[in-house]
């Protein structure tokens, strides 16, 4: 009987911890100074998937990616690409491969993403939207 009760607590407390992400939302940031003030899911996945190497405003955007093991990684591209990081990867893959892109520069966290943003008026990153703070602007926003 305890051990059906003990079963029963840690399947409730594995849903609660796997769904926590599910409830984060990712904040796609420019630099403050910047002249873009909104962005289309569209736009962002350009960007992120290597169609484009331009904000819709026509300046040059330097895309900043965060590592596999970043839950906010698989959440921002699930919610704005509509793909998984693994179709991600193999789309940057081919692009690398015929040389038609070179992918995101990888930041080890949203902090090093918000400090590489901050500090470059030309860069476009994602972050939890909790991580965001005046050094820069929010574009876009996958709830």
């Amino acid at each position: 009987m305890k051990t059906n009760q003990l079963a029963r607590f840690a399947a409730a407390v594995a849903l609660c911890l796997g769904s926590a992400g599910a409830f984060a939302q990712v904040a796609v940031v420019v630099n403050a100074k910047s002249p873009v003030a909104t962005m289309t899911a569209e736009q962002v996945s350009s960007i992120f998937l290597g169609k484009s190497n331009s904000f819709p405003s026509g300046g040059t955007a330097i895309p900043t990616d965060q590592p596999d093991s970043a839950a906010v990684r698989e959440l921002f591209y699930t919610k704005v690409t509509g793909k998984n990081t693994a179709q991600v990867k193999a789309a940057w893959s081919r692009l690398v491969f015929s040389g038609k892109a070179t992918p995101p520069k990888e930041l080890a966290s949203s902090a090093d993403v918000k400090k590489f943003v901050a500090g470059n008026p030309d860069a476009i990153g994602y972050i939890e939207k909790s991580a965001v703070d005046s050094s820069v602007k929010v574009v876009f926003s996958a709830d």
